[in-house]
């Protein structure tokens, strides 16, 4: 069984909404699948495109092939995700208002 990452159209006319699954390549676009793995809904401004990524990557792993859509999508996610600057982590705050005692002087 040849198992294929692809979109599946759903929503009413003229407003489309995509489910990313994996199903098998010989069943129909919005037919059977195995797996729902995300959605994306091109018609959001961004565009929104959300997977769960640690199974595509175990699908992918098992050979499944992702569709050019899917493939770009993936891409794209990709570099966001590497463009995407870390935070920058806070400082400890002082654990409180009061400044330590001065020595005592000799």
């Amino acid at each position: 069984m040849s198992v294929t990452i692809r979109l599946t159209r759903a929503g009413s006319k003229k407003v489309p909404f995509y489910r990313v699954v994996a199903a098998d390549s010989r069943s129909p676009r919005d037919g059977r699948f195995i797996e729902q793995l995300g959605v994306y809904d091109p018609l959001r401004e961004p565009p929104e495109f959300r997977v769960k990524s640690d199974r595509v990557q175990y699908w992918i792993s098992h050979g499944a092939l992702p569709s050019q859509t899917v493939g770009e999508l993936l891409n794209v996610l990709k570099k966001t995700a590497a463009s995407a600057v870390p935070p920058v982590p806070a400082k400890p705050a002082a654990k409180s208002g009061k400044t330590p005692a001065a020595p005592p002087a000799p």
